[in-house]
């Protein structure tokens, strides 16, 4: 299993201010033949106010000197971790979480906003400091 990311209980607190319960901590997954772990898996609390969705949340902190980098293991994690969800549970939605602070400048710059929208990526922005979500990004 692969090491929790630096924010990661702050992700997790911040989902349960939002009314989330995390029911996997990690999401376990393993198709063809394939070992994965997805950082969180979460369902509303209240089904009606979150149309009874369940989400999986990739952390990823931006910590590294070259944030480009980050960004292509976060991409690629991304889309294989889709595929595999698409298998195992297509009815979980999976987020890419990212703070605040990267998202103001790295994720809008044009170059990486073109390919949030091509790799159709959902975000969840959060301040890892307030332990909240700040955007869910669609």
């Amino acid at each position: 299993m692969a090491a929790k990311d630096a924010y990661h209980e702050a992700v997790k607190e911040a989902l349960k201010k939002d009314r989330w319960n995390v029911t996997r901590d990690p999401l376990y997954l393993a198709v063809g033949g394939v070992e994965m772990y997805i950082d969180l898996g979460a369902e509303p609390l209240i089904a009606a106010e979150k149309d009874d969705q369940k989400i999986a949340v990739e952390v990823k902190s931006f910590l590294q000197p070259s944030t480009i980098s980050e960004f292509h293991t976060a991409v690629g994690q991304f889309l294989n971790y889709r595929r595999a969800l698409r298998t195992m549970e297509p009815d979980r939605r999976l987020y890419l979480a990212v703070p605040l602070e990267t998202y103001k400048t790295f994720f809008m710059l044009p170059f990486i906003q073109e390919g949030v929208e091509e790799y159709q990526l959902y975000l969840l922005v959060y301040d890892a400091e307030e332990k909240v979500i700040i955007v869910w990004q669609k």
